[in-house]
């Protein structure tokens, strides 16, 4: 069973200020599966938060008590049909309480007011059931931008099924 929201949690934009704050946020969880440092080095330019991005309107931030980021999701456009989910990571201490299932609903809200049809998720495979459980469906694999060798599982969820207005 899944823990409750953490206490005032919202989703908001991120600002620029917090790029730096919002990439390392990425990488402590990305951390949390155990990665080793060789594998962290490499994949941490992808794990960068950008801030045009962020002034495109593009980043969301799941803030707490102190308007503390809990979570971040980064969302690109990819054509006329489809959005890439770029980030969505969330503070380890604060996994299981409905922080990442409320980004992916702010990320859904983001693609449908851009008039997309589906969310693409190149997902590690450690979050693979966590996307599943939102309701994204298996779509194939593509190769990991930051790892040379390494496939990562392709996910789509529809975006007409649901999720939060990010504003």
């Amino acid at each position: 069973m899944a823990k409750r929201l953490p206490p005032q949690m919202r989703i908001r934009a991120a600002r620029v200020d917090e790029a730096p704050h919002l990439s390392a946020l990425c990488v402590r969880s990305k951390a949390y599966w155990g990665y080793d440092a060789e594998f962290m080095r490499l994949s941490l330019p992808s794990l960068q938060v950008d801030p045009a991005a962020i002034e495109n309107g593009r980043v969301f931030v799941a803030a707490g008590v102190g308007d503390r980021p809990l979570g971040v999701a980064t969302c690109a456009l990819l054509d006329e049909r489809d959005v890439d989910l770029v980030h969505l990571f969330v503070e380890p201490r604060a996994l299981g309480c409905g922080v990442g299932r409320a980004l992916f609903a702010a990320a859904l809200a983001w693609a449908r007011k851009h008039g997309r049809r589906r969310l693409l998720i190149a997902s590690d495979p450690n979050a693979v059931g966590f996307y599943r459980r939102q309701g994204a469906a298996d779509a194939g694999t593509v190769p990991s931008e930051a790892i040379p060798g390494r496939v990562l599982p392709l996910l789509a969820c529809a975006v007409d099924r649901g999720g939060e207005d990010p504003g």
